[in-house]
This record gives structure tokens, sequence and C-alpha cells, in this order.
């Protein structure tokens, strides 16, 4: 299968993406994960579109460094109008699609009338797609369940990513599990309902034109290959963020690249310059440490080399001094 690019003849970096997830893809995460792959498509965690509107500060909203493209900004809201007038500052940011939250099933986002709970409210999504896409040109694409509730027929999906894509919604992002809004949190929404790939599977059968990513439940690379022997793409989320590591070979395996040997060592050493002008700029080295942790795993001293690297980097002056001292740890012991 050949997946092309919006912008290039490459393949398509919605091949194999690093799902939004709160309070885990902030820009640090994202430049790290930039030292493990070029070609995957990153995302914000969701920037709500009212916050936005609002804000007397939107460089901290949605500044990013320009290592992280390609990079895909999801907004939250139900107003067509402020989610035109977020659209069209994500263009001016230069970002290089946006994408809709619609599969939140969170209680703050659902008592904000967005997220999952609209998969309830075609039309006023098909609104907010129609709005966004007057007012940038930009990729809009939409994330989603495969229902909520008792809204979970493979008769009521198809209507749905019908009319979304009649707004002209351009991509879908399935994740292929129904969200329960009343009952369970939303780490529960993760893992209780069960995972029905046959149903996303056949949604793609029936909609061949439609470009559709598959979410949930894909945890290693081997789970991306099987996704896209059937899907456009595959989107990773806990076990990206969780297992850094692991996911060292996408740009080789899934995008055809030169493979390159990517050690521990090596991709700390590559963000400490980053991490120094932040540092330079009033920032924390926790801030970016707390997602380097994540790489040292299933190695001799991994323990004791996370909590020398959490301890330290936590201190109000911390310095790179001890990222370079822990990759040069974990560069003589071979890792």
């Amino acid at each position: 299968m050949i997946f092309k690019s919006f912008k290039t003849n490459e393949l398509a970096s919605y091949r194999l993406s690093i799902a939004p997830m709160m309070d885990c893809t902030d820009r640090h995460f994202r430049v790290l994960m930039r030292q493990i792959t070029k070609k995957s498509l990153l995302y914000t965690e969701m920037i709500v579109a009212q916050a936005l509107h609002y804000s007397k500060n939107r460089n901290k909203l949605l500044d990013f460094d320009e290592i992280e493209h390609p990079i895909s900004i999801q907004l939250g809201g139900d107003n067509p109008n402020l989610l035109a007038e977020a659209a069209q500052m994500a263009e001016d940011w230069g970002y290089d699609e946006i994408n809709l939250n619609i599969g939140c099933p969170s209680p703050k986002v659902k008592s904000g009338n967005f997220g999952a709970c609209l998969m309830g409210k075609p039309k006023i999504v098909a609104s907010c797609i129609e709005e966004m896409k007057k007012s940038c040109n930009l990729p809009i694409t939409v994330k989603h369940r495969i229902g909520i509730d008792n809204l979970d027929s493979d008769e009521y999906l198809m209507k749905f990513v019908d009319s979304c894509s009649s707004a002209g919604a351009d991509r879908f992002i399935i994740h292929a599990r129904k969200a329960w809004l009343d009952g369970l949190n939303p780490k529960e929404n993760r893992t209780i309902p069960p995972l029905q790939y046959e149903r996303v599977q056949k949604l793609k059968q029936k909609r061949p034109n439609f470009i559709i990513e598959l979410n949930g439940g894909i945890n290693t690379i081997n789970d991306c290959i099987k996704a896209l022997e059937t899907f456009d793409g595959a989107m990773v989320g806990r076990s990206a963020y969780s297992h850094p590591f692991i996911w060292t070979n996408i740009d080789s395996i899934i995008y055809g690249q030169k493979e390159k040997y990517l050690s521990r060592s090596k991709i700390i050493k590559k963000i400490i310059p980053y991490a120094q002008k932040y540092l330079d700029n009033d920032g924390h080295l926790w801030h970016i440490s707390k997602h380097i942790i994540n790489l040292i795993e299933n190695i001799p001293n991994a323990k004791k080399l996370r909590q020398e690297l959490s301890e330290k980097c936590q201190k109000n002056k911390a310095d790179v001094y001890i990222l370079k001292k822990i990759a040069q740890q974990l560069e003589d012991a071979g890792h």
C-alpha cells in the first residue's frame, strides 16, 4: 500500500502518528520523539478553542519548535466561530494540520459540551468542520470513537463519518472502542469497552476512499504493520509515551528510511542543546527530564539511573550537567 503525503511525494506522515495525550504530549515530549522519529506525525495536547480566544499568552499555548514538524494541533470545542478563529491561528503559527477532538470522554470535557459527547451531535460537528475549512487552508481531521453510549451501531458510525466528510473533513482517526460517557472514567474508557477493529474495517471497506487511521490497542511496531495492511495509518498512544525507546526503528520499518542505530545515550545527548536553550529562557529541567526518564528501562541499573535523574532534575537550579552525566553512564554501559 502506498500512502502519499498532502505536501510531498513521500509516504504520508500519518502512516504512523503519536496520539494527542493530555499531560503527556507537550512540546518537550515531542522534541524527544523527534530524536527517535523524523517522519511520524506528532500531535499537541488538546487545546480548547475558547481558551485560545480569551488567552493573553497565546504563545504559551501555540508555540512549538521547528524540529517538531510534521505536527498537528488538536483543538477542542463546539463553537464553529471559535474553532474557525483557532484554525486560522494554527495556520498562522505554522502547524501542518488541525485535528478536532470528538473522542475525549472526560467529565470536564463533557461539561464543556465537546469531545466524545459531540458524536451525538453530528450537525454541530459538521458546522464546526465547515467553518474551520473556510478559515484556513490546512487539512482538517477528526478523531473520534466508534460510538458513544447507545449510539454505537455501524449505521450510526457511517452516518457520522459521512456527515463529517461532506462538511470537508480530510481524514478520520478512529479509536476502535465506544465510550461510555456515564459510568466510566477516562482511564476506564481506554480499557474496559472492548476493541472492535472489525467495525472500523467494515467502515473502511464501505468507504474505501476515506482516509482512515486506526487507534486503540496499538502497542508495538508489529501492531502498526498489521494495522497498515487494512488502514491508511496507525496511531499509537500510551505505549509511545511510556516506552519511547521501543519505537526507535519507526523510520526504517514504517517509512523505508535508511536505518540508523539509536542508543539511549545518543537520544539524550541530542536533546541537551534544546534543554540548555529552555533553561536559558527560565525553564525548569524537570519539565524535559520527566519525559526522558521513560527512555531508561529494560537495562541493568535502570531503577538507579531513573531515580538519580528524577531526584537531581527536580532541584530548582538543576542544569544540563545531569543529563550529560546520565548519557555518559548509559554510553559507558553500552546503552
